[in-house]
């Protein structure tokens, strides 16, 4: 009886001994994967992180074509009412300055009308640019508040793999235990 007994220990040896070796192997392959994973990660970053002055120039030239439309848009502008205002002076200015002076007092002079008039102009070109760069703020602003969310992100990822790893030990730490107890009342 006792043969069988050693027999049976034996065996158990070497079951043991076969399952600690395949959990090795598996334990090597999963690492294994894991590594090719991460050196998968890194290439891809450091291939995206190669186009971030692809994407610099990009934002850079929008920037530089909003400025000019509307620095072109405002010049286009005040030189059709230049134009406007000087056919309209030099054909009527001198015949409604004739009827005015009879009838009402200078602030309705067509010249007093046209100098309103240009300063109005003036002032749109003013908010057109202003309002562009309001426009150009509130893009930097939100990828800002991207970057602080991409931040967020990789912090929570850390934390929840940190959870994670805790939970594994604390398994992997329980499960051992627990067979040490079962071995022993054996």
């Amino acid at each position: 009886m006792s043969t069988t007994k050693e027999q049976r220990i034996k065996e158990q040896e070497v079951t043991i001994s076969q399952q600690q070796v395949q959990q090795k192997e598996h334990q090597q392959a999963i690492n294994k994967a894991l590594d090719e994973t991460k050196n998968n990660i890194r290439r891809t970053t450091d291939e995206a992180r190669k186009d971030i002055p692809r994407y610099t120039q990009i934002v850079n030239e929008y920037q530089e074509e909003t400025i000019q439309a509307a620095r072109q848009m405002a010049d286009n502008y005040l030189e059709c009412q230049r134009e406007i205002i000087n056919s309209l002076q030099s054909a009527m200015v001198p015949q409604i300055e004739a009827a005015n002076k009879a009838v009402t007092s200078n602030w309705t002079s067509p010249r007093h009308v046209t100098d309103n008039y240009a300063r109005l102009v003036s002032a749109f070109a003013d908010n057109t640019i202003a309002v562009t760069k309001l426009v150009n703020n509130a893009v930097f602003a939100n990828l800002e508040a991207f970057k602080t969310s991409v931040q967020t992100a990789r912090d929570n990822v850390k934390e929840f793999s940190r959870i994670g790893v805790n939970a594994a030990k604390t398994l992997e730490q329980t499960s051992k235990d627990t067979a040490r107890v079962a071995g022993q009342a054996l």
